[in-house]
């Protein structure tokens, strides 16, 4: 095995120029969050029986797992249960009108209500923001019921347990955790290109990782860690169980028996990430990440740089040039 034409180096820096979301941009975006967050807080103070209770930035970017192709945020907005309507259009069109009270700088046509989301588009920045309702009943854990983007259907949830739970791992590997993630992720979103219908969410993904970190996995050589992402994709035929203990007793989860993928949510043993996934969605991912495997397994032992760096392209795509 040889790693004199593409090495960890080569790999973190094309991770760099290519598929991570710019430090700058991301603190620009944060901040752009951060400002409606405490527009947010101040007219709830102003106006203390306000149904909308708090906004937490959620996902890749509160993760540090966005890719540099970001163009919208997650958030949550954590809405008063016992106020807010459950029929889902109605909680929609319920935030959407205490959005545009709570900021006045951004008008109605800014906002827009979507299936399961409201979107805040701004003119400056041409980012938008996607708010997600989340029904809240003062658990202090800011348990809540989230609004399914994948079904609509309510479920359990709480922000600032996932973002421990990354943190974790994070602190468990700094650095090389969330990377190797943005990695698979721009893979993946390689894939959707090319197949639409080829779907593997970034939160199954995350989940993956977490699991292989859990079991002792280093990620600390980038060509290893996606191997070993890879070859547990393929080998466990992304079939096999990943639940957490982190807050909840895994053994106690019932949820999925029938379920063809089995990744539970680490704060919601009752959530299978993968519940929509059918058996052709996960030959396909299985398909996709055994040529991925061969492919990085090719490119460890070619022997001119020029097959080396054609066998990386098979994974990460033609601007991959070493």
């Amino acid at each position: 095995m040889t790693r004199q034409h593409i090495d960890h180096k080569d790999i973190l820096r094309f991770a760099q120029e290519r598929v991570n979301l710019p430090q700058d941009t991301a603190r620009k975006y944060r901040e752009q969050v951060r400002g409606l967050r405490e527009r947010l807080e101040s007219h709830i103070d102003d106006n203390p029986d306000f149904a909308l209770k708090k906004m937490l930035l959620s996902g890749s970017l509160a993760k540090g797992t966005a890719l540099k192709s970001l163009n919208d945020i997650d958030v949550g907005v954590y809405v008063a249960g016992s106020d807010a309507p459950r029929d889902i259009t109605a909680l929609l069109n319920f935030i959407a009108e205490r959005l545009v009270a709570a900021y006045p700088n951004v008008t109605s046509d800014q906002v827009t209500t979507n299936t399961y989301s409201v979107t805040i588009s701004f003119r400056g920045t041409g980012l938008d923001v996607d708010v997600v309702p989340i029904l809240y009943y003062g658990d202090p854990d800011w348990r809540g019921d989230l609004v399914s983007q994948d079904d609509g259907s309510f479920l359990e949830t709480s922000i600032p347990l996932h973002l421990e739970f990354t943190r974790k791992r994070k602190k468990a590997q700094p650095d090389h955790f969330s990377q190797v993630i943005r990695l698979v992720k721009f893979w993946a979103r390689l894939k959707k290109d090319e197949d639409p219908s080829f779907r593997f969410k970034s939160f199954m993904i995350e989940m993956i990782m977490a699991h292989l970190s859990d079991d002792g996995v280093s990620f600390s050589d980038y060509p290893e860690a996606l191997q070993a992402f890879f070859t547990y994709v393929v080998k466990s035929d992304i079939r096999a169980l990943i639940a957490f203990s982190d807050y909840y007793d895994p053994t106690t989860a019932v949820c999925c028996d029938s379920d063809v993928v089995k990744i539970l949510d680490p704060v919601n043993k009752d959530n299978n990430v993968g519940k929509l996934y059918t058996s052709l969605n996960a030959d396909l991912i299985v398909a996709a990440a055994s040529e991925a495997g061969d492919a990085i397994d090719y490119a460890l032992s070619a022997t001119t740089k020029q097959e080396t760096v054609a066998a990386w392209q098979d994974v990460f795509g033609p601007q991959f040039s070493g």
